[in-house]
């Protein structure tokens, strides 16, 4: 029910973590149909890209704000921080506040006065501002990061890069936000290298018991997942693709006409190939490269 720093930082990158999801499955499996020229209608869903760069953006996200004011000199403290924010972020459609709510004349009596709201992927969040700068600029001692860095232990000392006495500059080190993205910005990367399939698991009840399932608590995690756009994806397109010289090569010995030897091109051998075995039109898709089979029992 209160939120603070750490579940601020923890919902910033499970939003990084959906949008990856959302671009990996929802966004490229479109494009390849539009690319293989399958006829297509657009499933519509919510790209949460504007969330991200609320939170992450360089020069007016929510990160770069509490950097800002925990390297300012004078007097900053959260107050100061939750203006800022108000006065840059009035306007944009996932943020909102007890100043930004009076300036459109709301009356929300579950906003308190230090907190502001983001509206994530997954629902309305309330943070309350207190602790974030102190959060934000809780640190390592630098000597306390060189002593460590100076252990003989292999592990200790890989785990503090920073003592290293040749790297030590005279400026602030980098506060506990700006190394929390930058992690995740490499987690990304890392993420966008690989081919990921994705377990989503469902928590079917509040009391840990055994085959009891709360409809509602399903739903809600169905609908926050992003499962309901991937279902209308998959439902709307094909269960298998795959290039036709390989498919042509597993499956010739279906057909007389394609078995030993094929001297034609791939594509032509695979429709004639799949001519021969009768399926329904709509079961099949024939794009630029790749064979499409819509379910899995044709296959």
């Amino acid at each position: 029910q209160d939120n603070g720093f750490e579940q601020f930082i923890i919902n910033y990158c499970n939003e990084k973590l959906q949008q990856i999801f959302i671009l990996m499955t929802l966004k490229e499996e479109q494009e390849e149909y539009i690319r293989e020229g399958i006829q297509w209608t657009p499933v519509e869903f919510f790209d949460n890209s504007i969330i991200c760069n609320l939170i992450e953006n360089s020069t007016t996200g929510i990160l770069a704000m509490l950097e800002e004011e925990c390297l300012r000199p004078g007097v900053v403290n959260e107050d100061t921080f939750l203006t800022k924010l108000n006065q840059l972020l009035a306007t944009h459609k996932h943020y909102e506040s007890k100043e930004t709510q009076n300036a459109r004349h709301v009356t929300d009596t579950s906003l308190a006065p230090r907190c502001f709201r983001i509206h994530h992927y997954a629902g309305k969040v309330t943070y309350n501002v207190t602790g974030f700068i102190e959060k934000n600029n809780d640190l390592l001692f630098r000597d306390l990061s060189q002593a460590m860095w100076a252990a003989r232990h292999a592990l200790l000392h890989s785990l503090f890069p920073e003592g290293d006495p040749q790297k030590v500059s005279l400026k602030l080190p980098p506060t506990a936000g700006f190394q929390f993205k930058s992690s995740v910005a490499m987690l990304m990367k890392n993420l966008y290298s690989k081919n990921p399939n994705y377990i989503r698991c469902i928590k079917p009840n509040d009391t840990k018991s055994a085959m009891v399932f709360t409809p509602e608590l399903v739903l809600a995690q169905v609908r926050y997942l992003g499962l309901m756009e991937n279902v209308r994806v998959r439902r709307a397109g094909y269960a298998f693709r795959q290039l036709y010289g390989p498919f042509l090569q597993r499956y010739k010995m279906l057909n007389a006409r394609t078995w030993p030897r094929w001297d034609g091109g791939d594509r032509e051998g695979t429709e004639v190939l799949l001519a021969g075995l009768a399926f329904p039109d709509e079961e099949l898709a024939f794009g630029h490269t790749k064979i499409f089979i819509r379910s899995p029992r044709t296959v």
